[in-house]
């Protein structure tokens, strides 16, 4: 039972005033960007973590770059697949100028029959970043054991689109998923079905949703109980209730 840290990157100048810097390069974090990094990371300093894989966008990089400076023998692993959404001709443009295009309304309510102009598709975005977690979280866990905790730091878009698959709900459905700079939300994934144990938290202490689960028998079951994967009936004890 991996578990993935879904890490938003911190806040940049482009988000302060309502620009879509989508994959703008030399875009980082602004001085409060820099301190939602180093928040997050600490908030992820008693968490043993098995990697961590950033986007190649430079905000990305710095706001993963604040978690592995909390953690010996750690460094930073770009992947193409955690990229910001493709937003081809809309990219540098702002929000308030973008939302009188007719293809905004199709943005907010049917999300996946968009296509940016010169750009990706949100279809093509969810699959490529869904594809990427679940084949970095198989070779971390092959490599680290199921227990193993890592860190994904990508974009907005791109972590709704997780946290939809995660959640089994259609890409249309991804707007209604706030995930806020420098939030973490966080995902297990299992052979039966992925658990979602937080979105969009931005404080509070992690140890609990991040210390691996108990061990059960070879066989699955621990005291009569559930296979290891199941969802318990009546919710179970939770994360704090072992």
């Amino acid at each position: 039972m991996t578990t993935v840290v879904l890490l938003r990157h911190g806040r940049t100048q482009a988000n302060s005033t309502g620009v879509l810097a989508g994959r703008s390069s030399g875009v980082g974090l602004d001085a409060a960007g820099e301190e939602q990094a180093r928040q997050a990371a600490t908030r992820l300093a008693g968490a043993p973590l098995a990697a961590v894989v950033s986007s190649p966008l430079l905000r990305c990089r710095r706001t993963a770059a604040a978690v592995v400076a909390e953690h010996d023998g750690l460094d930073v692993r770009t992947d193409p697949g955690l990229i910001e959404c493709g937003y081809g001709d809309w990219t540098g443009r702002t929000l308030s100028e973008l939302a009188k295009e007719p293809l905004w309304q199709t943005v907010q309510n049917q999300p996946s029959a968009v296509r940016f102009p010169g750009g990706e598709s949100m279809v093509e975005m969810a699959a490529r970043a869904v594809r990427t977690i679940r084949d970095t979280d198989a070779r971390i866990a092959a490599e680290h054991g199921d227990d193993a905790v890592w860190v994904a730091v990508s974009h907005g878009d791109v972590i709704k689109a997780i946290l939809a698959d995660a959640l089994g709900v259609h890409l249309d459905s991804f707007q209604r998923i706030l995930v806020d700079p420098a939030s973490i939300s966080v995902v297990r994934y299992t052979e039966t079905r992925p658990y979602v144990a937080c979105t969009n938290t931005v404080a509070g202490d992690l140890t609990g949703l991040l210390t691996p689960p108990p061990r059960r028998s070879r066989r699955g079951r621990r005291g009569g109980g559930s296979p290891t994967a199941d969802a318990p009936v009546g919710g179970g004890l939770g994360a704090h209730g072992r």
